[in-house]
C-alpha cells in the first residue's frame, strides 16, 4: 500500500473509514445517491424486504471498495 494513493482513511477511534481523494469521495456520493433512489422506489411501493437487501448489497460493496482502497481496518483507540 505503501505506493498506491489511499482514497480511504481509517477513523483514528473505533473501525471503519472515511473518503481523503475525489475517487473516495465519489464512491460515497454515488452510495447516497444509491440508496437514496432505492429507497424511493422500494419504500413508495412498500417492499420493505427489497430495500433492505439492496441497502445491505451496497454497504457490503462500500466496504469492498474501502478495504481494497484504503488504510487496512483495525480497531483504533487514537494514536
Amino acid at each position: 500500500m505503501k505506493n498506491k494513493k489511499l482514497w480511504f482513511r481509517a477513523k483514528r477511534y473505533g473501525w471503519g473509514w472515511y473518503p481523503v481523494t475525489w475517487q473516495g469521495w465519489l464512491v460515497t456520493s454515488i452510495l447516497i445517491i444509491f440508496i437514496t433512489y432505492i429507497a424511493i422506489v422500494f419504500l413508495t411501493k412498500g417492499k420493505l424486504i427489497e430495500y433492505f437487501v439492496s441497502l445491505i448489497v451496497a454497504m457490503a460493496i462500500l466496504m469492498y471498495i474501502c478495504y481494497k482502497t484504503g488504510e487496512k481496518p483495525r480497531w483504533r483507540w487514537g494514536k
